[in-house]
């Protein structure tokens, strides 16, 4: 069985993420100017526009993957000048190594960081009991759904003990079902965590679930960021201030 220590142990606080005065794109193609946002410590913010609007480059700014055409992007306070293993990122496609059991791919990050091999087995095992694939540890990625490859990643993520992971619209080729059930998994894997989160939606629906905040992109800025009404309750479908948040959301993305 799992131990709550498990998880716990790796946990660390989580990173504070801003962009200041921010154009992002590339040279050639400049997609969001003037972007001020800070990301608190620990905190789920997730990001809403409709396609193309600089969501995904947003976030491959914040993982080190672009820099900024001006302004500052920061973490902690200090320059983000690129990539770093303490920021994990998250895509779409599942992204396993396929010549690797699920549980070698959860032990990558581990084993990059020189853990011994019985211990990243130990912590490797845990994480993927937590994700609820415990018995499917040695099978290889193209042998589960596509559901269990997203958790097999999340989990991959997590060992690696990252205080910010970004995610980018990782449930969005899921059936509703399943998608579901991972905006559930994830909520509960994070706990304890510590870990900041940016996850890239076009979903209101799992913009307003998932977030503590909602940041909505368009017309090439970040034109708000929105508390989202707490407790997260899924059912919660006629609460007027989530109702409200929801209108003022969509009228934002003019649809």
């Amino acid at each position: 069985m799992t131990s709550s220590s498990d998880v716990r142990s790796a946990a660390r606080a989580g990173a504070a993420l801003a962009l200041r005065g921010a154009a992002l794109g590339r040279p050639d193609v400049p997609v969001l100017d003037g972007v001020d946002l800070v990301v608190a410590p620990g905190e789920i913010l997730t990001l809403v526009g409709p396609s193309g609007c600089g969501k995904s480059t947003l976030l491959r700014t914040l993982a080190g993957l672009l820099s900024p055409l001006t302004g500052e992007v920061s973490q902690d306070g200090r320059p983000l000048t690129g990539p770093a293993a303490d920021r994990a990122l998250i895509f779409q496609e599942d992204a396993l190594l396929p010549w690797r059991t699920l549980r070698a791919n959860v032990e990558l990050p581990l084993a990059i960081k020189g853990v011994p091999r019985a211990e990243r087995r130990r912590q490797a095992e845990a994480w993927l009991e937590r994700v609820g694939l415990a018995d499917h540890a040695r099978q290889l990625p193209h042998r589960v759904s596509g559901g269990q490859r997203q958790r097999a990643q999340l989990a991959r993520a997590l060992a690696g003990a990252p205080r910010a992971v970004l995610m980018d619209e990782p449930f969005g080729a899921l059936d509703a079902q399943t998608r579901a059930g991972m905006q559930d998994l994830l909520v509960e894997v994070l706990r304890g965590t510590g870990a900041t989160v940016v996850f890239v939606t076009h979903d209101v629906d799992e913009a307003l679930f998932l977030g503590d905040r909602v940041a909505l992109i368009g017309s090439g800025r970040l034109t708000a960021v929105r508390d989202v009404p707490r407790p997260r309750d899924r059912t919660a479908h006629d609460d007027p201030a989530r109702l409200a948040l929801r209108r003022d959301v969509l009228s934002s993305l003019g649809t």
